[in-house]
C-alpha cells in the first residue's frame, strides 16, 4: 500500500496548484483530495515492496523445488525403464 506520507505529499502538491481565488476552499479541497487518493490506492490493491520481495522469494523456492522434483521423476522413470 502507498505510504500515507506519500499521499500527504501528493495532496500538498495538489493544493499548491490551486488558483489564488480558490484558496478559501483549500482545506476542504485538500481533505477531499486525500480521501479520493486513499480510496483509489485502496481499490488498486497495491502491495509494499517488502511484501512483493517476500512473495518473489517464495516463488523462487517453489520453482527450485519443482525443478528438483522433475529431476527426481525423470531419474525414477529412467530407472524404471532399465
Amino acid at each position: 500500500m502507498l505510504d500515507s506520507s506519500k499521499i500527504e505529499e501528493l495532496a500538498d502538491k495538489f493544493s499548491q496548484s490551486i488558483p489564488a481565488g480558490a484558496k478559501n476552499f483549500q482545506q476542504d479541497i485538500e481533505k477531499n483530495f486525500k480521501q479520493v487518493l486513499q480510496s483509489l490506492v485502496t481499490k488498486m490493491d497495491l502491495v509494499t515492496r517488502e511484501e512483493f520481495d517476500v512473495q518473489t522469494k517464495v516463488l523462487q523456492r517453489t520453482r527450485e523445488k519443482i525443478d528438483q522434483l522433475e529431476k527426481q521423476m525423470a531419474q525414477m522413470e529412467q530407472d524404471a525403464t532399465q
